[in-house]
């Protein structure tokens, strides 16, 4: 019997590029997005073609009763949930410096980005303790998709940068308590990836002027299927020694220079 992945904000972007690398090894999808599934019959459509089933679930992970939901809707088609990517997350509406921003945006991000995961782990988790107790040798894990902005500040996206620390925190809780269970939580975190995030104008000039300048030490756009393959290579369990870590997919940005 196949694998099962949920993975949140898996139709477009770093979601898609990561649902493709674990369709191709093999698993299951259910892809949760906040659009309708008219919208994304193209890349379920790819999915399926990879050799997939794939369940399409219309759902805000920032609402408690579409979480629940979400989850009853896999039981039903699959009966099983193996793995969960949290990957859903939004930028500020409006770039504002930190002197301005308001709270509004503060509490939109975070309730996107860090409570939403936090409280799907909760429920996915729990489901994922019931199947290990009734099957040993289920391989479940949780992925937890932040960002180099957990650590790097940006002045004009505070609330961007607190959520995915916060998310960094919650991965280090998760894998503590789920470890007794045989269950690894891990975290990767993306650079700059191509992405409808980083596609406006002045966004994208402003990366390919650093890209020259040499903000990364490979001197590309990280692409959606830079995280697919690290996050396949997490759910294979390649890391089997390793719950709670960070995988950094950065082109080496972080790397320390003199």
């Amino acid at each position: 019997m196949k694998r099962v992945a949920l993975i949140t904000g898996g139709s477009r972007g770093i979601g898609f590029g990561i649902a493709r690398c674990l369709a191709r090894e093999g698993l299951d999808l259910a892809v949760c997005g906040t659009r309708s599934e008219e919208h994304v019959t193209e890349a379920l459509d790819i999915l399926r073609n990879l050799g997939s089933e794939v369940l399409y679930v219309q759902a805000d992970v920032s609402e408690k009763a579409m979480r629940s939901a979400m989850l009853q809707a896999i039981r039903e088609r699959f009966g099983r949930l193996h793995v969960l990517v949290n990957n859903a997350g939004v930028a500020p509406l409006e770039r504002k410096d930190v002197l301005e921003a308001t709270e509004e945006s503060f509490e939109r991000l975070i309730k996107i980005n860090l409570q939403g995961p936090h409280f799907l782990c909760q429920e996915a988790a729990n489901w994922m303790i019931i199947q290990k107790k009734a099957q040993p040798d289920f391989q479940g894990c949780i992925v937890n998709i932040s960002s180099i902005s957990s650590t790097v500040a940006s002045v004009n996206r505070a609330e961007y940068c607190i959520s995915k620390a916060g998310l960094s925190m919650s991965t280090k809780v998760w894998a503590v308590r789920l470890a007794e269970f045989g269950i690894p939580v891990f975290e990767v975190q993306p650079g700059v990836i191509q992405t409808d995030m980083t596609s406006a104008p002045a966004v994208k000039a402003r990366y390919e002027q650093l890209f020259a300048e040499g903000l990364t030490l490979q001197p590309r756009w990280g692409q959606p299927e830079d995280i697919g393959k690290a996050v396949a290579m997490l759910v294979r369990g390649d890391l089997p020694y390793s719950t709670g870590q960070v995988i950094s997919v950065d082109g080496g940005m972080r790397v320390e220079r003199l």
